[in-house]
């Protein structure tokens, strides 16, 4: 089941307890508003899967795979399982998915000008899916879920990751990662960011 959590960055007073000593040392060497994100969405997970699971804060075990993207290892109950997550944050947002199976996450604010990079991130068969303002924001939120998702490096926003069909009213979309299965994609408007998510179910 898929889980998506969205927040404000946390004070360090907030966050701090449900960080390990290594963190705040390593947030220490981070600019404030970096340090805010790193540590917020760090508590965010702790403090979602300890409400859950009724387990400690050190039963939480946060890593990087070999692409650089976020994991997740309980050790808890007599076990260790995995649990996938998915992170994103913009300024004043952070978005956490958990979920037992693989996913992504991506939020922007719609105060930013994605009309300048549209064409670096939308076919013209994108384009003509939707004429609402925000489109080209969507498209772009989506092509970050779709990278993240794909859990590989060096992928082309034009070329290897594609939006093929759009329910916008529905906040739904299909898109493609290299000509691969159809994914279907979700997304949501919310305090002026759009939100988009991937899940398996």
């Amino acid at each position: 089941m898929f889980r998506l959590f969205l927040s404000r960055p946390l004070s360090l007073a907030d966050a701090a307890p449900w960080a390990t000593s290594d963190e705040l040392a390593a947030a220490a060497a981070f600019p404030p508003a970096r340090q805010s994100e790193w540590l917020s969405w760090r508590a965010v997970v702790r403090r979602e899967l300890c409400r859950q699971l009724g387990c400690r804060p050190d039963a939480v075990a946060i890593g990087y795979n070999d692409v650089g993207a976020p994991t997740v290892e309980l050790s808890w109950d007599g076990a260790v399982r995995g649990v996938h997550v998915a992170v994103s944050h913009c300024k004043g947002s952070i978005a956490v998915g958990l979920s037992d199976a693989p996913c992504a996450v991506d939020v922007e604010s719609l105060d930013r000008n994605f009309g300048r990079v549209a064409s670096r991130c939308m076919t013209p068969a994108e384009q003509a899916l939707s004429d609402d303002p925000r489109w080209s924001a969507v498209v772009w939120s989506a092509k970050e879920t779709l990278y993240k998702y794909a859990g590989r490096r060096e992928l082309d926003l034009l070329g290897d990751l594609r939006i093929e069909q759009a329910d916008f009213a529905a906040g739904r979309l299909v898109g493609r990662i290299r000509g691969g299965e159809a994914l279907q994609l979700h997304f949501l408007f919310f305090a002026g960011r759009v939100i988009v998510f991937l899940a398996q179910s």
